[in-house]
């Protein structure tokens, strides 16, 4: 990944919902200057969408996909594609 505008597409699955995840998730991107947000879904996961540059989104990824997330992720499931746009900081939805 480079530092073109990218959007990652993130759904994490295991116990990632009432363990501060979506809060975590919100500072690592911000800290990585990514736009976006967290969403929890009824079934247990968590979708992360975050734009910003190729190389901050693979920080992000790796971030998630790693034993310092909250709680404990099982899968990462994740696209990489065109920025869109739209984004004013990052959200916790």
């Amino acid at each position: 990944m480079t530092t073109a505008p990218v959007r990652l597409t993130a759904w994490v699955h295991g116990h990632v919902q009432g363990v501060g995840f979506r809060w975590d998730t919100r500072v690592r991107a911000l800290e990585l200057g990514l736009t976006g947000y967290a969403k929890n879904y009824p079934d247990g996961r968590v979708l992360v969408i975050a734009e910003g540059p190729g190389s901050a989104c693979k920080a992000l990824l790796e971030w998630l996909e790693s034993p310092d997330a909250p709680g404990s992720v099982s899968t990462v499931v994740a696209d990489v594609g065109a920025a869109r746009g739209g984004y004013e900081g990052f959200a916790r939805k």
